[in-house]
């Protein structure tokens, strides 16, 4: 028992005995050693019986998240190993492709680590204190393996302060610069240090091609348009015409600009505007269109905010439903992993029946390949979209 350990209360091994990485603060029973935030501690079980290693932190409710279940160092030939592994998948799924997730945290046994590649460019996030402590460590595993001409930090998620870690975003190695990157044959400009998140949203990399065999001819409408995915993909599969919304003026402006950059910025128009703002005003001018996109950012941040998110969830998708001619398809998305699949599913069936609808649903999907989810956690399976005819 020597050394820095922490042992699980009796019943609480259960759900890490099954695969599960998080240990809560509720859960542990006994602490040895002494150990602060960013240790190394041995996981055991109530009888002493060890189950893993992981990083501790006393100031999170996650206390622990497990990072092996083997004897071994957590070291540069550790996370060698585990994120050229990653990348082997990676390049096994998009052999061409130059952007896509080579880390998605605890799906690649990395908890706290997201790493994304630009092609040339790298960012990194941390949301722990253990994988924050290490960044240096990993950068020179990411120079060893990927040979990067720079690497970002893009450290501004507001979970980190759940973890005790400031916001930043920055420069950690070499030099960047914007970059264009090629998705189902349209470019977009990626530009690591800005944008959202890491920069570009990869999750929605083949939910944007199978929005494509909707919208031949359509008049099409994507609201929190972003960087232009859906609606270029739209103007690329022969939509009528198309309308991208956004309230961010630096969204719109690189919308605009990849629109340019691909030849439809006759097909593709983008609109600075508040998307419920704009969704009113639709209903009041009286205008419909054949196929709307809904890809809003997360309304539930926690779980005390899921009732207040069901009811945001259940409002925009109903406004859009209304605004849809008869036939038309609806593409909605959320991306918080507090909304469960059946409950985003249900949120749904509200949404027809406030807006008085008939809903089909024509396909379900989740987050592209290179976000894979981690059975043994439904916090993984965080993006739900759905297509719906509505009549």
């Amino acid at each position: 028992m020597a050394g820095k350990s922490i042992t699980l209360k009796k019943h609480e091994d259960k759900r890490i005995t099954d695969g599960h990485l998080w240990v809560f603060s509720n859960e542990i029973g006994e602490i040895t050693g002494e150990p602060v935030a960013a240790d190394i501690v041995k996981v055991r079980m109530h009888g002493g019986k060890p189950i893993g290693t992981g990083f501790y932190n006393p100031h999170s409710l996650i206390a622990c998240r497990i990072v092996t279940t083997a004897d071994e160092e957590i070291d540069f030939a550790f996370f060698q190993h585990r994120i050229s592994g990653a990348l082997e998948l990676r390049r096994k799924v998009f052999p061409a492709a130059g952007a896509f997730r080579v880390v998605h945290g605890e799906s690649d046994f990395l908890p706290g680590l997201v790493i994304d590649k630009f092609n040339e460019f790298v960012t990194v996030q941390t949301f722990s204190s253990g994988m924050d402590s290490r960044l240096t460590l990993i950068c020179d595993v990411l120079d060893s393996l990927l040979k990067p001409a720079g690497i970002v930090e893009r450290n501004e998620s507001p979970l980190r302060l759940l973890e005790g870690l400031e916001i930043k975003k920055g420069l950690l190695r070499g030099a960047v610069s914007s970059t264009t990157v090629e998705e189902n044959g349209i470019r977009f400009t990626v530009e690591p240090l800005e944008g959202q998140k890491t920069g570009f949203f990869l999750d929605q990399r083949e939910n944007r091609m199978a929005f494509r065999r909707y919208v031949e001819k359509a008049e099409v409408l994507d609201c929190f348009c972003n960087d232009g995915g859906f609606a270029l993909n739209a103007a690329h599969a022969g939509a009528k015409s198309v309308i991208g919304v956004d309230i961010s003026d630096d969204a719109v402006r690189r919308a605009s600009a990849n629109a340019e950059m691909n030849g439809m910025s006759d097909a593709a128009q983008f609109v600075k505007m508040d998307v419920f703002d704009y969704l009113k005003a639709a209903a009041a001018s009286g205008k419909k269109w054949d196929a709307i996109n809904l890809d809003p950012p997360s309304f539930a941040k926690n779980r005390k905010s899921v009732p207040a998110a069901k009811k945001g969830y259940a409002g925009i998708n109903a406004a859009a439903m209304r605004l849809l001619k008869p036939g038309g398809i609806l593409t909605t998305s959320s991306c918080s992993h507090h909304i469960a699949e059946e409950t985003f599913l249900d949120v749904l069936k509200k949404a027809a029946a406030d807006a008085g609808k008939k809903i089909r649903l024509l396909d379900w999907r989740g987050a592209s390949p290179d976000h894979p989810v981690h059975l043994s956690m439904p916090e993984t399976r965080y993006l739900k979209f759905a297509v719906l005819s509505v009549e």
